[in-house]
């Protein structure tokens, strides 16, 4: 830590942390203090505790349900489906109930119930169970509040927030408008790291500690690593030159996201975008992309009365294609389990939920559920150019029987005189079994899952902070595996496209394209910064099967 007086103000102090999400802020100073403690109060009798518990646990389930509404992001509505679906399940809230009815208060109850479970996830040898022990946290605080009556500490737009850890429904509440954040503790790969990449948001983690007593302002300074406590004038001139030229590269960014995406020798190169349920597209115009590379329809279907519902499915897919006006939309089926539950759909008590029972391995567990679901896109494929994308496929046999499936949806709907239409049916490579061996799939299309195609190659999950380094997507193993996936494809004349987080990741933009890709799909965040790396791609397009 730096401490340095300037004159009789406020010492200037600058504390030194881990960048995990890049960007210049400054603004008004807020520290959160750590509220984690055991609650204490009069007990009441036990139907009125195992009221208020109840009360607490619907009202923050029904914020976190209204929250989760809110967001046009995908990531954010998975962190948030996941609280609500551990709220709801009885196992998760049950050991409250029972010591409520041995004599302690609702307060007392939740927070040792929630405490003892989140040791038990943090304990875990698997790190997917380990990495959701922040989620269970963030459940604990807020249904804590809720029975408390104490409202959250109320954050003005454009704040650096000062914390040792930060929920993410606590970050999804606030409006950043140009603030960052700065947490003492923290990972790479936290759901609140991810969520501010995804946002813009500077941040930075491990920052060393200090007294912020009397300090009202600060910055952040992802280029120097810092967050600075009451910057003087000098500090503040040169922050505000260096922001200055941020912006003008913004803009220079910005004027790429409407224009047709060509590398710098005139290659054109199709930008796609990866969507939710499609409330992200009304601010959108389509004049951004090629068309739509990515729809998680896990994400608009949240219950079991979405995956029973022809209708309210067919209705979203026809808004999506309507916005598309002609250009082509993926539409991949249901993607649950792993990280996204589905409250009597998914299997609970996995071992190792991404090595289990997830993707297209349960839908075909719940084939009336997946039936519904395919005649739903068959209808909207009458609508515009509509294409079915299969996840987590393993072997051709999987890929085979959703074809199969497919056909008989149509059939059954030609039967009854419903207008439907056959869609191209194509599948995710992100299982290395299906990219070693993709030439044996019958797929119209493919597209590339990077996410976890690196964690399943260098098995590491991409929840691991301690295993960042092996997440890298630009390691030879990695990058031999989707350059083998697109010789193949290119060599066969199948469309192939790369829809994970690696496309909108500027970085990764030259080597995507070096390994042969030319169809990206990316977050709408991303088309500017993404369609700029591209327009200074130099690169030709490789020959044969070899690639460093």
């Amino acid at each position: 830590m730096a401490t340095t007086m300037v004159g009789d103000a406020t010492a200037v102090i600058c504390l030194r942390g881990t960048v995990v999400s890049p960007g210049l802020a400054r603004g008004p100073l807020v520290v959160l203090a750590d509220e984690h403690r055991p609650p204490s109060r009069k007990r009441g009798n036990a139907d009125e505790e195992s009221n208020r518990l109840r009360t607490a646990i619907a009202s923050a389930s029904g914020e976190l349900a209204a929250l989760m509404d809110r967001s046009a992001d995908a990531d954010a509505q998975t962190i948030l489906a996941f609280q609500v679906a551990m709220l709801a399940d009885p196992v998760v809230t049950e050991a409250a109930f029972a010591a409520i009815e041995v004599g302690d208060c609702a307060e007392q109850a939740w927070f040792a119930a929630m405490d003892l479970q989140i040791g038990e996830y943090h304990e875990a040898e698997d790190l997917y169970f380990r990495a959701r022990a922040s989620d269970l946290r963030d459940m604990r605080d807020r249904v804590l509040g809720k029975l408390r009556g104490t409202a959250a500490t109320a954050i003005a737009p454009g704040s650096i927030v000062v914390a040792a850890d930060l929920p993410p429904s606590r970050f999804l509440e606030i409006a950043w408008d140009g603030g960052g954040v700065a947490l003492t503790q923290g990972s790479p790969n936290s759901h609140v790291a991810m969520l501010a990449r995804s946002r813009g948001v500077p941040m930075l983690i491990g920052v060393e500690r200090a007294d912020l007593h009397g300090h009202t302002e600060a910055l952040i300074d992802t280029d120097s690593a810092l967050l600075v406590a009451s910057p003087g004038e000098a500090l503040g001139a040169d922050f505000a030159s260096r922001r200055q030229h941020a912006q003008v590269a913004r803009a220079e960014t910005e004027r790429y996201v409407n224009a047709p995406a060509f590398t710098a020798n005139g290659e054109r190169v199709q930008v796609l975008l990866n969507v939710a349920d499609g409330s992200e597209l009304d601010r959108l115009d389509p004049a951004c992309c090629d068309g739509i590379g990515l729809v998680r329809t896990e994400l608009m279907l949240r219950d079991g009365a979405d995956l029973a519902n022809e209708e309210k499915q067919y209705q979203a897919y026809r808004r999506i294609l309507k916005w598309a006006g002609g250009r082509p939309v993926t539409i991949r089926t249901l993607d649950a389990g792993g990280d996204k539950p589905i409250a009597g759909y998914t299997i609970g008590d996995e071992a190792n939920p991404f090595l289990g029972m997830r993707g297209l391995r349960l839908s075909l567990l719940h084939p009336e559920a997946l039936a519904t679901q395919l005649r739903a896109l068959a209808r909207a494929a009458s609508v515009g150019p509509l294409k079915v994308m299969v996840p987590m496929v393993t072997a051709p046999r999987e890929l085979d029987r959703v074809r199969a499936l497919l056909e008989g949806a149509v059939a059954h709907l030609r039967k009854l005189g419903v207008e439907c239409a056959v869609p191209e049916l194509g599948m995710m490579v992100e299982v290395p079994a299906a990219a070693l061996a993709v030439d044996l799939f019958d797929a119209d299309f493919f597209s590339i899952g990077s996410n976890d195609l690196i964690q399943y190659v260098t098995a590491s999950s991409r929840d691991s902070s301690s295993l960042a380094s092996l997440q890298d997507p630009l390691q030879p193993a990695v990058l031999r595996l989707i350059h083998q996936v697109v010789a193949h494809a290119d060599a066969q004349g199948i469309p192939v496209s790369l829809c994970g987080d690696m496309a909108s990741d500027v970085r990764c933009v030259p080597a995507l394209l070096g390994v042969g890709l030319r169809c990206l799909s990316i977050a709408p965040s991303a088309v500017g910064s993404v369609k700029n790396a591209i327009a200074h791609y130099r690169g030709p397009r490789p020959k044969g099967e070899q690639i460093a």
